[in-house]
């Protein structure tokens, strides 16, 4: 798989930022026009069980906005499921969720939740809801997305993010090895977490890649220079490294 690497911007933490204060301001919608306008190629929002930041009335008014495809980020609940099946988002990217954890940290264990998993990621395919599992990046959870028949997997690259030198590497060359075990069985891969315009290019440079979804990097540059500067840098490092 060779060719454009899309790029899905999450503005979770637009929503953050409006509801430290309460009120409208600043409006994730607005953010979801500007990520059209730079030439992003997806929305990504994760509606969290405790609405810290995207809230249920977000999401309707996110597929009014724009007609870049909604990736909603979802637990596998069925509090969720029946969000996303009565919202009908392009894609609906499965994670683990903890009220007590300030973000997402780590990939879901598809393998070790199989029979949990089964019956929501059924009723979003049924839905024709692409469905994403966001998982490390194993062969036992790419084997595990296969059992489940989901389409995408997310391969979560925050600890690539957060190592240095050797153990970068390391973590690089597992991303490219779940990347290419995944196309080889038929299943797209994506890749999140962590990324900035330092460290993404190795990664956007992985050729199975299909797509990297990044948002608090770039809700935190468009503090110095502005959200459409920040995702116009991003997707020309993107497009550089292809």
């Amino acid at each position: 798989m060779t060719g454009l690497l899309r790029l899905g911007v999450n503005i979770d933490h637009v929503a953050t930022i409006r509801n430290a204060r309460g009120g409208d301001h600043p409006d994730p919608v607005r953010a979801a026009e500007i990520v059209t306008a730079a030439g992003g190629d997806g929305i990504t929002a994760h509606l969290r069980e405790d609405r810290r930041h995207i809230r249920d009335s977000d999401l309707q008014r996110i597929q009014a906005a724009t007609d870049l495809p909604l990736n909603l980020e979802m637990a596998a609940s069925e509090e969720m499921l029946a969000i996303a099946l009565a919202h009908r988002p392009h894609a609906a990217c499965i994670v683990p969720e903890r009220r007590e954890e300030r973000t997402t940290e780590g990939g879901l264990d598809a393998a070790g939740l199989h029979n949990q998993l089964q019956p929501i990621v059924t009723r979003l395919l049924d839905a024709d809801i692409r469905v994403s599992l966001f998982v490390e990046p194993e062969a036992r959870q790419i084997e595990a997305a296969m059992r489940l028949g989901a389409p995408v997997v997310e391969l979560h690259t925050g600890a690539y993010a957060h190592a240095t030198g050797e153990a970068r590497a390391r973590e690089l060359a597992r991303i490219a090895d779940a990347a290419a075990l995944a196309v080889k069985n038929g299943i797209e891969p994506h890749a999140g977490h962590g990324l900035t315009f330092d460290n993404v290019q190795p990664v956007a440079a992985i050729p199975q890649l299909a797509e990297l979804n990044i948002g608090h990097y770039l809700v935190g540059e468009a503090i110095f220079i502005g959200l459409d500067a920040a995702i116009r840098r991003m997707r020309t490092l993107m497009d550089a490294a292809r």
